[in-house]
């Protein structure tokens, strides 16, 4: 991943939601912010073949990330259930 001026705030942002998805066997690996600054997330562990995955992301990986770096605009995780289905 390219050095962006976010990428140390987002993964901050990360770390306050990796254990909550450490306890139920998954994870998320930032892959990239993108010019436009959105950002692409791969689900890990049990985050990606969980059928909630769709709802974590939206209502907490998406919201936390926001929430700490205003200037996203997007959280898209390129793996999630729904995704691939």
């Amino acid at each position: 991943m390219t050095n962006h001026p976010l990428t140390e705030r987002v993964e901050q942002a990360l770390e306050q939601i990796r254990p909550f998805l450490q306890q139920d066997g998954g994870n998320v690996q930032l892959l990239e912010i993108t010019v436009e600054n959105d950002v692409k997330l791969e689900l890990l562990g049990a985050c990606r073949t969980c059928s909630m995955s769709m709802m974590t992301m939206k209502a907490g990986i998406e919201e936390t990330i926001k929430r700490a770096v205003p200037e996203i605009n997007t959280v898209e995780a390129i793996n999630t259930v729904a995704h691939n289905a």
